[in-house]
Parts: C-alpha cells; sequence; structure tokens
C-alpha cells in the first residue's frame, strides 16, 4: 500500500474534522467548504488508502476499522506538523504560541475562569480547550492532539508526566427536602434504600463512586447512569436520587439551596487535580508558562470559591 505519495494534508485535516463529526455536512461547515467538496476529498482519501474509511448508517456515517486506524494516525501527523510550527514560533518566547488544553468535564465548571486569566494576562498566546472524559482526553494526549490535561487522577495508563494542582473533594448531594438533609455525620447504610445517580463508565466521577461503594461495603438499591453533570444535578433537584458529585460542579446550587449536602461518615472524598502532559512531549515556553499559572493559581482560586462549603457545621473536617 503506497498511498503516502498520493494523500495530501487537507485530505488528512478534512478527514479528521469528518470523522470527530461523523457528518460531512457540519463538516462543511466547520471548515467552510460544500458537502460535495468534502465528499470528493474523503473519496480521493478511500483510494489512495484502498479501504473504505466510512459507511453509511441511515442519514449518517461511522468509521470502519481501518477509519479508526487512521484517524489516530492522522491526529498524530496534525499534531507533529502544530508541533514544527509552534517550535518556529517559540523561539520568540513564551509571549505567543498555540496551546491546546483537555479537561474533563468536570474541570470545566472552574478551569474557565484560569483560562481567562492567562489568555487577558497573555494575549499573544492562541489558547485551544477541549472537553472530554478520562478515556478520551488519555486517548488525544497519546495522539498528539493535546498538550496539556486537566484530570483527577494520574494517568497510569499512559507514559506521562502529572503534577498536583489543587484538593478535589467529592460530596454527596440530595434534594433540598431529603429527610437526611440536615443530619450530621451519619453512616452510609442510611442511604441503602436510596437511587444512586452516576456518571458513565470511563468517567472520574464513576470510578470515585465506585470506590466509595466498595470501601464502605455498600450496594446501592438502585443506580442510573447519566451522561453528564448537568443531567445529574438537574436529576437530583428533580427527586430522582442522590449522587457523589465534584463540589467543583455545584457553584450555582450551593449559592441557591437548589441542592442538599447529605453529612454521610467518610466524606468529603479528598481527591487532587492534576496536569497532566506526555513525557515525549516537549512543552514549548507558552505550555511551560501555563502550566507555571496553573500550578501557582488553581489552588488558591478553588479554595476562595469553594472552602467555606468544606468548613460548615456538621461537615466534618476539611
Amino acid at each position: 500500500m503506497n498511498f503516502v505519495r498520493s494523500l495530501t494534508l487537507r485530505q488528512l485535516q478534512i478527514f479528521v474534522v469528518a470523522a470527530r463529526h461523523l457528518s460531512y455536512a457540519r463538516a462543511a461547515e466547520e471548515l467552510h467548504l460544500t458537502p460535495p467538496a468534502i465528499s470528493m476529498q474523503l473519496k480521493q482519501l478511500e483510494d489512495n488508502v484502498g479501504l473504505p474509511l466510512f459507511e453509511r448508517l441511515g442519514r449518517g456515517v461511522a468509521l470502519t476499522g481501518a477509519g479508526e486506524m487512521l484517524v489516530h494516525h492522522a491526529l498524530r501527523i496534525l499534531g507533529e506538523i502544530k508541533d514544527a510550527e509552534a517550535n518556529l514560533q517559540g523561539l520568540l518566547g513564551a509571549e505567543t504560541g498555540q496551546l491546546s488544553v483537555g479537561l474533563v468535564s468536570t474541570a470545566k465548571y472552574f478551569m474557565p475562569k484560569l483560562l481567562a486569566k492567562f489568555a487577558q494576562d497573555n494575549p499573544g498566546v492562541d489558547i485551544q480547550f477541549t472537553v472530554g472524559n478520562r478515556a478520551s482526553l488519555l486517548q488525544k494526549l497519546q495522539d498528539n492532539a493535546i498538550d496539556l490535561a486537566v484530570m483527577g487522577r494520574i494517568p497510569v495508563e499512559i507514559d506521562a508526566h502529572a503534577e498536583p494542582l489543587a484538593s478535589h473533594p467529592y460530596i454527596l448531594i440530595a434534594p433540598a427536602d431529603h429527610p437526611l438533609h440536615a443530619a450530621q455525620r451519619f453512616d452510609m447504610q442510611e442511604l441503602r434504600q436510596e437511587t444512586f445517580l452516576l456518571r458513565e463508565e470511563g468517567s472520574g466521577s464513576r470510578l470515585v463512586a465506585e470506590e466509595m461503594f466498595k470501601n464502605h461495603l455498600f450496594t446501592p438499591a438502585r443506580t442510573i447512569s447519566l451522561g453528564s453533570n448537568e443531567t445529574i444535578k438537574q436529576a437530583v433537584m428533580a427527586g430522582m436520587g442522590i449522587s457523589l458529585l465534584s463540589l467543583h460542579t455545584l457553584p450555582l446550587e450551593l449559592k441557591t439551596s437548589e441542592i442538599a449536602v447529605l453529612d454521610v461518615i467518610g466524606t468529603p472524598i479528598e481527591r487532587t487535580w492534576y496536569v497532566v502532559n506526555m513525557n515525549s512531549k516537549r512543552l514549548l515556553p507558552a505550555g511551560q508558562k501555563f502550566r507555571s499559572f496553573l500550578l501557582d493559581h488553581a489552588a488558591p482560586g478553588l479554595e476562595q470559591e469553594f472552602g467555606s462549603y468544606l468548613r460548615r457545621p456538621g461537615a466534618g473536617p476539611a
């Protein structure tokens, strides 16, 4: 298979965007092209590869096995080109350059403030950030699609460097009128008849909840998996059940008392936020400056916004 001489970077760029959206129309919209132009470029790429990269599923498309394989290589190729450009820009120093940051979905509640502050102080740095679950960010780090990631556990699955940013407490939340909303330091077994609302498999929050159940020798009467923190918060407020969520996802609901914090023995569950990059990744001056900025500003900012909720009467040790 000798398709390397024939493929173009433009084809790879179009392929990656189409693979992300799984829609020629949405890829065309993002790239400011027409759907027929997208289709033509992808058909040429498939002809060069000699294998189908997409298959039709009703009104949409899905990646074939060959497409799944090629998308990771394409991301690495485009990432290397981006790094080459950034390396040249890096010669100008930390005042300019591009930076791509991945956030687990739980971090999207506080990281935009820090990103905005850094961008304000460093207007020459072009910052892009993407949000996904832990598994997707690990893949993006390996694919060189992002420079740094902010997540809640050290990624032992990959060869990466992780530095602690700040404390990351998880709390049990319930509807504001829950019968135990005012109880102090009660045992988790008191919640044995409750429905627990959990994040999807692969998310960091789901892993913390499952570890909590194991440590308390606790089996929920019922669990329901939901795809986002926002959905879980709305379901808790509607009375569907209770949940273990990161304190940092609840700035508005705690201020307005729309959600109750259950004072269960063993909570808050203390975890840590980390900033992560691949060991093989050479961070340019802008990336190094941003990582230093996070290490200096993340913990004080989170303490200022959320510390009082850990020091409430009956909350136990912070």
